[in-house]
């Protein structure tokens, strides 16, 4: 079993000092309550806050599941399942879901992992085709239960909840509260951890006025006046942000996109590049308000006004988060009234500025990972060795089972593409792509 002797151990896998107040609340009350409700704002830590105390209670040597979680989204549970990985606890775990092929999935299993991370439709289907043994499932984590209910997994939920009888200990996170919880969830006696009034937001919110109906162009205006800061820009249609990401093209300014309609496969990569740097601006729906466990960043911007008040405060969590500081821009057309839910707001003059917007970084994928037994100081070496890079030259590295996604100095791009494709790393030889 894990014991609370690796904690220091586990912190300095993830680079962290200590555990913050919330998590160290959320560990004592999941330890003492079978059923525990964690509200707290995004980007406050809950993965660990419920992680550290479950992985803790799994036994490793136990050639079984013993814990499911649930995300709303695909790219959380990714994430969830890298952050287990990363924490080096000697747990292993596999991320399930959509968009990708049932077999794959069914050949992970084959290797059983102590924790199962995925999607409520996913893992309904694995329950309900007996892909694994739920006879030692202990704990069940619903992260953001509410999203997963919000966008229609509520039959879903019910399913899994019901194909999980031998749970012992349930754990609901959010970042809203009030939300009712349905019956179907079988919640009897809640211990609820509340944080969402946690230290003081530093949150700043301006307006900006469009002269015109289509923002377009005070949107760009918005942008140069940022200049090469991390932010998202939220609106509310797929087709917006197909017509907003032509516009930003031909105006010279980098920048990837984020919306359910998407390919998985460009989701992924899109925030990929995203937490790497090599674009600073993400054109995203609501889904990306939450659900998805992407960096800190600058500001954020309401292009399209929320239609209600729950996704002004989810989107506005996405900058000023923890200790940070960050701006919300609400974009205005002149004769648009504002919803009584979004504050008197201090005017943001623009002045037009001919800004070269860009980014340092570049990103190529390897098609080597973990399961070729390539780590990241390899993958580093190689870059050093072989491609002639400095350390200062290498950005941020995601190791996949198959893949590696590298940040490169943008002016090094060509430099890696020519002398590390059809190069070896350790025994493979790799094929380098830029993407």
């Amino acid at each position: 079993m894990t014991t609370i002797k690796n904690q220091q151990a586990i912190l300095d896998k993830l680079g962290i000092e200590a555990f913050n107040l919330m998590q160290e609340s959320a560990h004592h009350a999941i330890h003492a309550y079978k059923q525990v409700l964690l509200l707290a704002p995004t980007g406050s830590g809950k993965t660990l806050a419920y992680l550290f105390p479950i992985i803790r209670e799994i036994d490793p040597t136990l050639q079984a599941v013993q814990a499911v979680i649930i995300t709303p989204t695909r790219e959380l549970a990714i994430q969830i399942e890298q952050v287990i990985r990363d924490m080096g606890a000697g747990i292993k775990a596999h991320a399930f879901y959509g968009g990708r092929y049932m077999k794959k999935d069914r050949e992970e299993l084959k290797h059983t992992p102590s924790i199962i991370v995925g999607t409520p439709g996913r893992i309904s289907d694995h329950l309900k085709r007996n892909t694994f043994q739920t006879d030692q499932v202990s704990f069940l984590i619903l992260d953001e239960y509410d999203k997963s209910i919000e966008i229609g997994f509520q039959d879903e939920m019910k399913s899994i909840v019901s194909g999980l009888p031998q749970i012992k200990k349930k754990i609901l996170t959010s970042a809203t509260k009030g939300y009712q919880i349905p019956d179907y969830l079988k919640i009897e006696k809640l211990h609820t951890e509340d944080h969402l009034g946690d230290g003081k937001s530093k949150l700043k919110m301006e307006l900006v006025i469009s002269p015109e109906k289509d923002k377009i162009d005070t949107l760009v205006d918005l942008l140069r006046h940022l200049g090469n800061k991390s932010g998202i820009v939220f609106l509310n249609f797929k087709s917006s942000i197909d017509r907003v990401s032509s516009h930003l093209t031909s105006e010279g300014i980098p920048h990837g996109k984020f919306y359910g309609g998407m390919e998985q496969r460009d989701r992924e990569r899109s925030l990929i590049k995203f937490r790497n740097g090599t674009h600073h601006i993400l054109l995203a729906t609501d889904l990306a308000s939450r659900g998805i466990d992407i960096q800190e960043m600058d500001f954020i911007i309401h292009y399209h006004l929320p239609l209600r008040a729950e996704e002004f405060t989810h989107r506005n969590g996405r900058t000023a988060r923890m200790k940070s500081e960050g701006t919300a821009y609400v974009l205005k057309y002149v004769q648009e009234n504002l919803p009584e839910f979004i504050p008197g707001l201090r005017k943001l003059k623009l002045t037009k500025q001919e800004v070269a917007l860009s980014s340092d970084w570049s990103t190529v994928i390897i098609n080597g990972g973990r399961k070729d037994k390539i780590s990241k100081g390899d993958i580093v070496g190689s870059l050093i060795k072989i491609a002639g890079l400095s350390k200062e030259d290498i950005g941020m590295i995601e190791l996949k089972t198959d893949c590696a996604f590298v940040a490169v100095a943008a002016n090094r791009l060509e430099q890696v593409m020519q002398k590390l494709d059809n190069n070896r790393i350790k025994k493979k030889k790799v094929r380098v792509n830029w993407i």
